[in-house]
């Protein structure tokens, strides 16, 4: 099956191919969606990989989380024979409660990572219910051209899986996120025979992981990180506290191990840590006499004798390690002396908020430990002495990374290419990239663009509402409300309402007077005949407006005209 099959014929003679896109995660960290087509050009089967988030910037503001736009796939949906999960984390399974109403296929995941899907099903509500198809660590299964192996790959999550694709045009292998580690802690190491044995069946194409490709050098192991978390639990002469990616099992079974071994009792705050460590449990991958306390018996624990494992690790603002940085956790306080530790990386976009954190922490007197003093933490990906191992195993004909921004990307493809690697691509989201019959090629430009979960609903990002609020948030509202008679005459003074506008101007005159000098003379040059137009009348007392206060600030504000028309004086 690894070997190139002659070109099918559809009805239409059109021949068979392969093509590879995303619709998220190609330029970026997050938001990951790929997805495989074999067949002739309009009538392609379809295999979506993953469906995750990201998390919103700055510069969106209110957003809950993104997601990807699908509108190429759902209108495609017919042809999707089924979306497969390479592990659960939210960046890679995220949207799926969201977005999957608009695509109805059968859901292809390892144990872990479907009991976690089926747990957020769960806490979500409604009636969704979602058809997954569990499928056995290194097991296979079909779906429509694809035939699907799971290959078992290391990472910071229980069963992380690359995949084996194959199809009559070749075989493919997607790694997922990955990286080499020889004692995880839990769960399996990866499977270098396994890789090697693909390697030796023919590969027609890799699409890796991106994320380390510019760090040299090999990953730390998770036993490296257990050691130091283990001493420095000993060593605490007081309360200790550990925030972390809640899905970190390997983490949590670390320090539960140093808190044992400690003799202290272990404290669990956080909804995200009670999940994950359930689904641990009832999969195998924590013990089942795995036992913890919940927040609210921190008060009962000699503080000497507790460590406390916090949801929070990147700023979350409702996580719990935020609200104890501002003493206004319900159970759970810090005091001078005691000991936080980051077991986490600052994923970026994140510094602000996690600094705020830590600068909170600092003032209650706490002590604090990151990964820039100590090692308590690891990374889950590859650096590049270890995609080098993955080349020499797999040896694709052609290399397409994934999973990074575009630097990532491109330092990865260059890396490919030092492995003897004869086609690299670094394409963006949107791109179909022909990978069958050769030679490969971009042949197509899909749409592609963010979508916003904003509390209850899903919002689009082009003229949606979180674009209107990054424009409110840098320059401020005006709101002007008038009454005009039908026949234009001017009932009443203007109301008008400034958010996020400076009050006065530099030489300290009244902004809200600016605002109505520049209402009055606009409304005095349009002739009273003309002012029945009420429409033209609301656009130029716009135009009037914005013009004045920018004159006045130097900044033009959103401005919103209100006109009121009564059928004469009050």
């Amino acid at each position: 099956m690894s070997e190139r099959a002659p070109p099918q014929r559809s009805g239409n003679s059109r021949p068979d191919e392969l093509v590879f896109m995303a619709l998220g995660g190609l330029g970026e960290i997050g938001m990951n969606v790929y997805l495989y087509g074999f067949g002739p050009p309009r009538a392609r089967s379809w295999l979506m990989v993953d469906l995750g988030v990201t998390f919103p910037h700055e510069s969106e503001p209110g957003a809950d989380v993104v997601l990807p736009d699908l509108r190429f796939i759902v209108a495609e949906r017919k042809n999707l024979v089924g979306l497969v999960l390479t592990h659960a984390h939210e960046d890679h399974v995220g949207a799926i409660i969201d977005l999957w109403p608009s695509l109805e296929c059968p859901i292809f995941a390892t144990p872990f990572t479907a009991g976690m899907l089926k747990t957020k099903v769960g806490e979500y509500g409604g009636t969704l219910s979602l058809p997954i198809k569990e499928v056995p660590l290194s097991g296979r299964f079909n779906a429509g051209p694809f035939e699907v192996e799971f290959v078992s790959v290391t990472h910071s999550i229980p069963e992380p899986n690359g995949l084996a694709i194959r199809t009559p045009a070749g075989l493919v292998f997607h790694t997922g996120d990955w990286k080499l580690d020889p004692t995880p802690v839990v769960g399996r190491p990866h499977d270098a025979g396994r890789l090697e044995a693909l390697g030796d069946e023919g590969v027609l194409a890799m699409v890796g992981d991106s994320t380390n490709a510019m760090r040299e050098g090999r990953s730390a192991s998770e036993s490296d990180v257990a050691k130091t978390l283990h001493k420095l639990i000993a060593d605490a002469p007081r309360c200790v506290a550990v925030t972390l990616f809640a899905s970190n099992v390997a983490r949590v079974s670390s320090i539960a191990a140093a808190c044992h071994a400690a003799g202290r009792t272990l404290v669990v705050a956080g909804r995200a840590l009670h999940r994950i460590i359930e689904v641990a449990i009832e999969t195998g991958y924590l013990p089942k006499g795995f036992t913890y306390l919940d927040q609210q018996r921190f008060s009962d624990l000699p503080r000497d004798k507790v460590v406390v494992l916090c949801t929070g690790s990147q700023g979350e603002t409702r996580a719990a390690m935020a609200r104890i940085a501002e003493d206004e956790h319900p159970d759970i306080s810090l005091d001078k002396g005691d000991l936080v530790i980051f077991s986490s990386r600052t994923i970026p976009g994140n510094e602000k908020a996690v600094s705020r954190i830590q600068n909170g922490l600092a003032r209650l007197g706490v002590d604090i430990v990151t990964d820039g003093e100590a090692l308590v933490h690891v990374t889950g990906h590859p650096r590049r002495d270890e995609l080098k191992d993955m080349y020499g195993w797999i040896r694709p004909k052609i290399a397409i990374p994934m999973h990074g921004e575009a630097r990532h990307l491109r330092e990865h493809a260059k890396l490919a290419r030092a492995c003897g690697v004869s086609e690299t691509f670094t394409i963006v989201d949107g791109d179909v990239l022909k990978l069958w019959p050769g030679p490969a090629a971009v042949i197509d430009q899909a749409p592609v663009g963010r979508l916003y979960r904003d509390g209850n609903l899903i919002v689009p990002d082009a003229e949606g509402p979180v674009k209107s609020r990054r424009k409110l948030s840098f320059v401020g509202i005006a709101v002007v409300a008038m009454a005009l008679s039908r026949r234009g005459e001017i009932i009443g003074e203007p109301g008008v309402v400034l958010e996020g506008i400076p009050a006065a101007d530099r030489d300290g005159e009244s902004m809200r007077e600016i605002v109505l000098d520049a209402i009055d003379g606009t409304l005095r040059s349009i002739p009273p005949k003309r002012r029945g137009d009420h429409g033209m009348v609301q656009d130029a007392v716009l135009r009037a407006v914005r013009s004045a206060i920018n004159e006045a600030w130097g900044k033009k504000p959103v401005v919103k005209v209100l006109v009121s028309v009564v059928d004469g004086r009050n």
